[in-house]
């Protein structure tokens, strides 16, 4: 239970207590700051209070807004202010600040307005909420209040929140084509006390459910299978829109959102894969499948890198990013450059109408294409902006980019050999890291034998060269590049050297370790984002790192038969799978860090 203070002149008719309990408060009242102080320091520490003014006329949702939002320490709209655990102390300051006695009666004649101010002034991250069209406000005569209690009348409250349910920025397909009704459902969902996790779980089973259709490779299992990938997708969307309607975040939430996403796009490939063998063309595109996880996740991946190497950078300046801004303000450019990318709407559109009209290597064919030209354009655009900008990365940024990178113990075994030969800022590090990839691809690819010791020593060379990018801190124009380079590096090998061996079962074994450690490498993202770091080193070295791993599989190519190297691959993937799973759920169902932000657009 939240607690509430009301604490000023009283009000007689006003709905405020009854919208406050509404909100799950449990109203006390306070007759002056003296009092409000007391009330404030009875609540237990680990709860949230709020302090509003009795004279408050506004919507509820500006209350919501407000005082339950859980992604602020602290958060205030005129006449109410609210505090977390996190932001008590600097509350209980605030109050303790008020001088009493003659001369003071400026400071506690709106008490709201003056802690509002000194909560600002200790930079404890106090959110001022955006109003829009709401309305929230003090009346400290019956005129003002009658006149806003006109002005809340005017505006439908309810309707402003099922609009800023909606993200402000999507995909053309979502925003025209599932929003307008996804919204509607998230309120259905709301009012039955739905919560966005279990929204978010249905999404994965009917997904799940819809790979199961599609492995059945009949043409009545594709058409079922492209029908439920939609409607996944509509419960996807539903379950960030109940988040923003009923203000339910969490860094849990956040992750289960996307890896779900993950899970249930990888999930419905290997769906088309099985589907394909089993129907009557017995076509096997267990290749193809594993290119697009492959093709996919790199680009997830350059997506990441950019945002991390950027988002704090000082001094952004750019040509590239203010063209940029330019072809934005154009209504219909803003539309074709979010459609050109291939967004998940976009692609889980174009996936699930393909799935029941044509075939599982149509598909794959669309999908590697649309997003080979997509992850074109828009890393070109970054290269072009990184080179462009005149920025200082900081140190955060370097650590996130080497998290990004997942060096094992050998790259950093050769990486204090290698520190100080290098100049941090130059390109070195992105170029190491493409001969790293490169030196490797060109030769399990070109070589007829890649299942060979001769394999095993490129393997070393390149865990050389990948030791040496990483060597001084990540801190150049294009050190964000380093991590594509050892994911397309790992990942591409994984798939040649199983396709190469050409026994059944080694691309989908293949497919499996790929999954395994990709995983990995997204959670590694999510806990990035969600401000609790990177995943353990203990977690990292037991993995081995990207080049560990590239040697391990070397070696056991080269010492096993096709046959054994399939059963070492099933292994590998299902005892990685096991370590980075039991790890991951373990620290994120412990976490205890604060909910993400994630906001809609301003009312």
């Amino acid at each position: 239970m939240s607690t509430a203070i009301l604490t000023g002149p009283p009000v007689a008719g006003s709905p405020l207590e009854a919208d406050l309990r509404a909100l799950g408060f449990d109203v006390r009242t306070a007759d002056d700051a003296t009092a409000a102080a007391e009330l404030i320091n009875a609540v237990p520490a680990q709860e949230r209070v709020a302090v509003v003014d009795p004279r408050f006329v506004g919507h509820q949702h500006a209350l919501r807004l407000a005082l339950t939002d859980p992604r602020f320490p602290a958060a205030a709209v005129p006449g109410a202010l609210t505090a977390q655990p996190a932001a008590r102390a600097a509350l209980t300051r605030a109050v303790g600040r008020i001088p009493v006695g003659a001369g003071t009666a400026h400071l506690t004649d709106v008490l709201t307005d003056t802690l509002t101010e000194s909560l600002d002034r200790d930079e404890i991250g106090l959110h001022r909420v955006e109003l829009g069209s709401l309305v929230a406000t003090v009346a400290l005569t019956p005129a003002q209040r009658e006149d806003a209690r006109e002005a809340v009348a005017a505006v439908d409250d309810e309707a402003v929140r099922l609009r800023t349910a909606v993200k402000s920025r999507d995909g053309f397909f979502t925003t025209y084509c599932i929003s307008p009704y996804s919204r509607y459902l998230a309120r259905w969902c709301a009012r039955r006390g739905l919560t966005p996790n279990q929204v978010t779980t249905a999404s994965l089973l009917t997904a799940l459910i819809a790979a199961g259709c599609a492995a059945t490779g009949t043409r009545g299992g594709f058409v079922a299978a492209g029908f439920l990938l939609l409607f996944s997708f509509v419960l996807d969307c539903t379950d960030g829109q109940l988040a923003r309607y009923s203000l339910q975040y969490s860094t849990m939430g956040a992750w289960l959102d996307a890896t779900f996403d993950r899970a249930k796009e990888y999930a419905y490939y290997a769906g088309l894969a099985l589907g394909a063998a089993r129907g009557g063309g017995h076509d096997d595109v267990w290749a193809l499948a594993l290119g697009a996880m492959v093709l996919m996740t790199c680009r997830h991946v350059v997506d990441f890198s950019f945002n991390e190497a950027n988002h704090d950078a000082t001094a952004n300046t750019s040509p590239t990013a203010a063209l940029s801004g330019k072809l934005d303000s154009v209504g219909w450019t803003v539309w074709v450059r979010r459609m050109i990318v291939l967004p998940i709407g976009e692609r889980w559109a174009m996936i699930a109408v393909l799935t029941a009209l044509t075939t599982p290597r149509i598909v794959f064919y669309a999908l590697l294409i649309g997003c080979a030209l997509a992850a074109c354009y828009t890393t070109a655009g970054r290269v072009l902006r990184s080179l462009t900008r005149r920025a200082r990365r900081t140190d955060r940024a370097a650590q996130a980019l080497a998290d990004l990178a997942d060096s094992g113990p050998l790259a950093e075994l050769i990486a204090r050999g290698a520190r100080g030969r290098g100049r941090t800022g130059s390109f070195l590090a992105p170029a190491m890291a493409f001969l790293s990839a490169a030196v490797l691809l060109v030769w399990v690819i070109f070589e007829n034998d890649p299942a060979s010791w001769l394999t095993v020593g490129v393997a070393f060379c390149s865990a050389l060269l990948a030791g040496a990018a990483v060597s001084r801190p990540l801190k150049g124009a294009l050190d964000w590049l380093v991590p594509p380079f050892f994911r397309a590096g790992e990942y591409v090998t994984i798939l040649v050297l199983a396709a190469r061996a050409d026994v059944p079962g080694a691309l989908p074994a293949a497919y499996g370790l790929v999954a395994a450690v990709a995983y990995h490498h997204y959670d590694t993202v999510y806990r990035i984002r969600g401000g609790t770091g990177a995943p353990p080193r203990w977690l990292v070295r037991a993995t081995g790192g990207h080049e560990g791993r590239i040697l391990v599989i070397t070696v056991l190519a080269a010492a096993l038969s096709p046959e054994g190297f399939t059963i070492a691959l099933t292994a590998l993937a299902v005892a990685l799978a096991l370590l980075v799973l039991i790890e991951s759920i373990r620290f994120w169902v412990s976490s205890q860090a604060p909910a993400v932000h994630d906001e809609g657009e301003p009312a």
